[in-house]
């Protein structure tokens, strides 16, 4: 059994002329929260749209739990919850109705096991005082929520958001992001975004499009540890004159940067020897007893970052 729940291969998708995807090759690990992620009109809502076939592909293809997503759209879809980018819900239903209304699509066993399921559903997504009232009272959180909802009313294995905390005020998305950590622990989450914040926040492992085309794939960490090399952030306070040149002569050092401002050195020391570096590095510094060290790790680089550098390289090399 593949330990990737989507796997596609060269999957693209043209209207007429215009290439909204192409040759996209994605691979999904089980259980993760995998962040798609790109700038608005990147080709997100266009991979998910083939993904649930609710469109056909101009060349290449996938799988959804090991089915092909063309041949076997509608095997696939029953396992799969999906939450559009603006859902839509008839404002005069309540949380309840509406949640009753779509388990009738999967379920026809007894109504007591039905309205529990609904119910089970109203306390996860934190609608409890909320579910026997109208739809048109929501707030925008809250009708995100609902949708969430809606899409596990099936219990499913993938949960597919199309920018699930997109103009949400800062309380709704974070409402949003705690319920996708919790529902991590049964489902598979893949969800489209462009913020960036969210994405640091609460995935695993992210793939960066542009253009319809991938930029970039791996685990959210390896992405922000960097792609030029193992780097070490130094602060320092105190006699510093003769840090930098000690630091370039170690043997494992391939680059040191340095900016100093208010009596303070601000050290990017780029390593070629990780294990060397950690056991060495430190020691090396504080045997100048006139300095003090107030800040040492591996740098970390932010996300933003990381994506504006991936979309100008590929902007450089087209």
């Amino acid at each position: 059994m593949s330990q990737f729940v989507i796997e596609t291969q060269g999957l693209s998708k043209a209207y007429g002329d215009l290439w909204a995807l192409k040759s996209l090759d994605l691979r999904v690990p089980k259980n993760s929260i995998f962040a798609f992620l790109g700038p608005n009109g990147a080709g997100k809502t266009t991979t998910i749209k083939l993904l649930l076939g609710l469109t056909a592909a101009t060349e290449g293809g996938g799988y959804v739990f090991g089915m092909d997503i063309t041949r076997q759209s509608n095997d696939v879809r029953g396992r799969i919850g999906y939450l559009a980018q603006h859902p839509r819900f008839y404002d005069y239903m309540t949380a309840r109705e509406t949640l009753r209304f779509a388990a009738h699509f999967y379920y026809s066993g007894p109504k007591e096991a039905i309205e529990k399921r609904i119910q089970e559903l109203l306390t996860l997504v934190n609608l409890d005082d909320k579910a026997d009232r109208a739809i048109k009272g929501y707030s925008g959180g809250e009708t995100q929520r609902l949708g969430i909802a809606q899409a596990l009313i099936n219990s499913p294995e993938l949960l597919i958001l199309d920018e699930p905390a997109s103009g949400l005020d800062p309380q709704g998305r974070e409402e949003v992001l705690d319920l996708m950590e919790q529902l991590q622990k049964t489902t598979t989450i893949f969800y489209s975004t462009h913020i960036l914040d969210d994405v640091q926040r609460v995935s695993d492992t992210v793939a960066i499009i542009n253009k319809g085309t991938l930029v970039a794939q791996a685990p959210i960490n390896q992405l922000l540890s960097g792609t030029e090399g193992v780097a070490y952030v130094l602060t320092i306070e105190g006699n510093h004159n003769r840090i930098a040149s000690q630091l370039e002569g170690l043997p494992y050092v391939t680059a040191v940067s340095t900016k100093s401002e208010n009596g303070t050195a601000h050290f990017v020391v780029t390593v070629d020897d990780e294990a060397k570096a950690k056991k060495d590095m430190l020691r090396t510094v504080l045997a100048n007893k006139d300095v003090t060290v107030t800040e040492f790790g591996r740098r970390k680089y932010e996300l933003e970052e990381v994506f504006l550098r991936l979309v100008e390289e590929k902007k450089d090399a087209e």
